[in-house]
């Protein structure tokens, strides 16, 4: 999972190697990022962004400030389709879709209260609710996976780390973590506050 600077959020951790270089504002990582770089940094710099563990391209070409001008800057794309106009009321944030369902759900939502989309809407925002812990954990542990994948393959007991992750076993997790390199040690820690 790759984003475009211009989109990701404001807040990154960049790693050289297992050491972390910077974390904070994005503008803030990219000018330190590029100064290690020209320092002579020999060791795989990678960029996360600090909360989803996305990774972040960055085009390190020219001077700091031109590598930082660069981030407010959107990534070049095929011009976009103004929008067909369909069913839905948009200026009320409405969005006519396709859903598709069986018969037999099709003649439950006719005869509840308010229609099928009355109904929907309902169901969506119960789920939303109920699941909202359950949501948490499972983005935390993605977010987790994504930077242990990105950077820690080669480190002692990885796979039982991931294994005790997704086991929501948080003791085995921290033993399995315990001889990491400090930063990355402390950056899962911090990313899997939530995914246990």
């Amino acid at each position: 999972m790759t984003t475009d600077p211009a989109a990701s959020p404001s807040h990154w951790i960049a790693f050289a190697g297992h050491r972390r270089i910077a974390a904070g504002e994005r503008r803030a990582v990219a000018r330190a990022v590029k100064e290690a770089v020209e320092r002579g940094e020999r060791a795989p710099v990678l960029i996360f962004e600090a909360e989803t563990s996305g990774r972040v391209e960055l085009d390190l070409r020219g001077t700091a400030e031109e590598v930082v001008a660069r981030l407010d800057r959107p990534a070049a794309a095929a011009p976009a389709k103004p929008p067909a106009r369909g069913p839905g009321r948009p200026r009320l944030g409405v969005v006519a879709r396709e859903v598709t369902l069986l018969p037999r759900h099709w003649d439950w939502l006719a005869h509840q209260p308010g229609g099928a989309s009355v109904t929907l809407r309902r169901l969506v925002d119960e789920a939303r609710r109920t699941g909202e812990g359950r949501d948490r954990v499972r983005t935390a542990r993605e977010a987790v996976y994504r930077f242990l994948t990105a950077i820690g393959g080669d480190l002692p007991d990885y796979e039982e780390a991931l294994r005790a992750l997704f086991a929501g076993d948080r003791a085995a997790f921290a033993g399995h973590v315990a001889a990491w390199p400090v930063d990355v040690r402390e950056h899962a820690d911090r990313l899997a506050r939530d995914a246990f």
